[in-house]
């Protein structure tokens, strides 16, 4: 195979799991799978707008998470405000039905990933995205603390925290020994 033709093939494998990261840490933090895929568009367009204006000294994913965190964030805002009224001639708001039987197996993995997701959104947005990277992204410290520009210290505190956060959420769900 052509070294061209391998650079190539590379940089479209890293691209694919670059956007699959972001849209995992931007659905940790906005709970709606097509809404994070939207959102991991307007990263990506953003990321190439400002490319001129990257540190060389930052690594490509830490800067793209900073980005995705600050896209999810202003996506965040503007859902409260816009959540504030609801709209009572809408069928689709008192529609709550749901017809269809769930098998056992699917209602308890539904039952675990909302609860997670519930624990999760419980957390302060500082614990939630420091936890998201650090547990779900496998970030280092350094990492994190170059997206979140907090310091090393902050950063151990909230992760302790939202640590002993989750693990009271959800050990009562959980059983003795798990471990968060």
């Amino acid at each position: 195979m052509p070294t061209t033709l391998r650079i190539a093939l590379l940089a479209g494998l890293l691209a694919l799991l670059s956007n699959l990261a972001v849209i995992g840490f931007i659905y940790d933090m906005v709970s709606d799978r097509e809404l994070a895929e939207e959102l991991a568009q307007e990263t990506f367009v953003r990321a190439y707008r400002g490319i001129r204006a990257m540190n060389p000294e930052t690594k490509l994913s830490t800067w793209l998470f900073g980005i995705a965190r600050n896209v999810a964030r202003e996506s965040l805002r503007a859902r409260v405000r816009a959540n504030r009224h609801v709209d009572l001639e809408n069928k689709s708001v008192l529609d709550l039905s749901d017809n269809e039987p769930i098998p056992v197996d699917r209602l308890l993995s539904k039952e675990l990933n909302e609860l997670i997701r519930r624990a999760l959104e419980a957390l302060d947005e500082d614990k939630r995205v420091v936890f998201t990277l650090k547990v779900f992204h496998q970030c280092s410290y350094e990492e994190i603390a170059a997206i979140t520009g907090f310091s090393l210290a902050k950063l151990k505190t909230d992760l302790h925290r939202a640590r002993a956060e989750m693990r009271r959420r959800i050990k009562p769900y959980a059983g003795v020994g798990y471990e968060v």
